[in-house]
């Protein structure tokens, strides 16, 4: 990544990994962490025994996100003792976010296939094979989690569901877990979309949101959750506003009328609703009636130009 210089310690592989070499395994498993040094090392067993009995050819890549705890040397621990398959690690040497180690983790992945879970122990890896057996059909399978078992679970399970329907309607498609940090993907898929993804707690979000909106085939498929291992690094207020902003801004990028057609409407019956009454109080029509008649028709051209420009883009 431009600007963020990573360290990368390869363990149990030795070519590059941007060269995608011949014999390069069907599916990278891909786990960014930070600071979860009480949870890693069974993420990785289960990780291992879970695809290997399956019979996947698979690599580890762990992206250590600048951990001041002992994740990154639990890690390389592991690799030494793995023979089932690699195990390598990228370690940043700047904090930079949930979001921005999954980008680092997508560009340095070898699999055509990449899944993607936290490292805290939240998602089983035993449905793992229940995603990947979807492919190729499908460009992204998603985990949808059926419990909340976060932390202030209530706040959480009412924030979540505003937005995902907020989410649904901008869409205009069903999302039974709008940020489930389990997920499946083409990795070539994927590339091309890494520019919208934040580097921050909504990344998972924006990874969905960017399929859905651009027509892949997405598909979802009921997984259990857990209660993570460690402390969370949710923020109720600052996590929950980020995600509201993401799911406005990723449909602003791709489907800019979903957005300026309601608002358009609603301006446009409110100027009409305000001249019919200012007509029936006074017998002629006030200026705050053109000014909100106006408003509602320029919003709508700044719609129209806005999908215009994403028309334009995606040829």
């Amino acid at each position: 990544m431009e600007g963020w210089p990573t360290q990368t310690t390869v363990v149990s592989a030795a070519q590059s990994v941007q060269e995608q070499p011949p014999g390069a395994p069907q599916v990278t498993v891909l786990l960014p962490a930070f600071n979860e040094e009480l949870a890693i090392r069974g993420v990785l067993e289960e990780v291992v025994e879970t695809l290997s009995r399956a019979g996947y050819d698979f690599e580890i890549l762990v992206v250590d996100d600048a951990s001041t705890d002992r994740t990154a040397p639990i890690v390389e621990e592991f690799a030494a003792e793995c023979w089932q398959s690699p195990v390598r690690l990228v370690r940043c040497p700047l904090r930079r976010g949930a979001g921005a180690a999954r980008k680092v983790g997508v560009r340095e992945a070898r699999g055509k296939i990449v899944v993607m879970l936290d490292a805290d122990g939240t998602y089983p890896a035993a449905h793992i094979p229940d995603l990947l057996r979807h492919f190729p059909a499908y460009d992204q399978v998603n985990g949808a989690r059926t419990s909340e078992q976060g932390t202030l679970p209530t706040l959480r399970f009412l924030a979540k569901w505003f937005i995902r329907m907020l989410a649904c309607y901008l869409t205009g498609r069903r999302i039974p877990d709008l940020n489930t940090g389990l997920k499946a993907f083409k990795r070539e898929a994927m590339l091309p979309w890494l520019w919208v993804v934040p580097d921050g707690f909504s990344c998972v979000t924006t990874m969905t949101l960017a399929f859905l909106t651009n027509n892949y085939a997405v598909k979802y498929v009921p997984i259990a959750y857990r209660r993570r291992i460690g402390r969370s690094k949710f923020h109720p207020v600052t996590d929950t506003l980020s995600y509201l902003a993401t799911v406005v801004r990723i449909v602003l990028y791709f489907r800019p009328l979903r957005v300026f057609l309601p608002l358009a409407g609603l301006a446009i019956a409110a100027g009409i609703a305000k001249s019919v009454y200012s007509f029936w109080a006074t017998g002629t029509m006030q200026e705050s009636d053109i000014v909100v008649l106006v408003a509602g028709f320029m919003t709508c051209m700044f719609g129209l130009l806005a999908e215009v420009i994403v028309a334009h883009h995606r040829r």
